[in-house]
């Protein structure tokens, strides 16, 4: 189990700053005086718009659901075989290990690093020492590889998400640069379509980066974002009362 500990704490990179710089840990939340939060991420490839909403880098399917070898309890590092998906170095540090198939089912652990990834080539994974193998992993376990949510984040697509909502960008950050979005209280979302004053708004939509209103279309394909604090106006960024984390 991972060590534990609560808020307050000083942060060192404050928001509206894009650093090259990592200064915090991925994910971790920051809160201002009036109680809006933020949660630090670093850029995928292309720079974050302000105002967009914003998703976890694409889930890679291959890397879900696949044999381990016998692992043994307090085990901080071993040998996995991904699917037929390669994958770069470092992609899942600071990421998680799911069991989802006794044993060891339901139980989730830190990863620590790796090398490069080859499409279906057993490579070392290497868990946080303070997060070893809790229960004992068999043939008879499932195991798959989910990157923090917060490193590599991208705008939000058309239509259908590829990954999880994590919030919305608040100012520019630089592709392949640290900086804050925001998850929770009042922020500017660009906006597609005209909701109403109060109504729920979700992402994706017809727009890249946008969000829209609530229906029963939507509902069972997007995430939620918030709430309206004004009449949307079609293709600006609007007043939201923001309720993703």
């Amino acid at each position: 189990m991972p060590k534990l500990s609560s808020h307050p704490v000083h942060l060192g990179q404050d928001g509206f700053v894009s650093s090259a710089s990592q200064q915090h840990p991925i994910g971790a939340l920051g809160i201002t005086k009036d109680g809006r939060w933020f949660r630090y991420c670093l850029a995928g490839a292309a720079d974050l718009v302000a105002g967009n909403c914003i998703q976890s880098p694409a889930i890679i399917a291959n890397h879900l659901a696949n044999t381990p070898p016998a692992v043994a309890a307090g085990a901080t590092s071993f040998s996995y075989t991904p699917g037929a998906t390669a994958g770069a170095a470092g992609i899942y540090n600071e990421g998680y290990l799911g069991v989802d198939t006794t044993p060891g089912n339901g139980t989730t652990y830190n990863v620590n690093s790796h090398l490069a990834i080859t499409s279906a080539t057993a490579f070392t994974l290497n868990l946080d020492a303070e997060d070893p193998i809790n229960v004992a992993l068999t043939t008879s376990s499932r195991v798959g590889l989910l990157a923090n949510p917060y490193k590599g984040v991208i705008q939000m697509p058309v239509t259908t998400a590829t990954g999880l909502l994590v919030g919305v960008a608040n100012y520019i950050i630089t592709a392949a640069q640290y900086g804050w979005i925001q998850t929770k209280g009042i922020a500017s979302v660009l906006i597609a379509g005209t909701p109403a004053l109060g109504a729920g708004i979700m992402s994706p939509g017809t727009s890249a980066g946008a969000a829209v209103v609530v229906t029963t279309t939507n509902l069972v394909v997007a995430q939620y974002v918030g709430r309206m604090a004004q009449v949307g106006v079609d293709g600006k960024n609007n007043f939201a009362m923001l309720n993703i984390d």
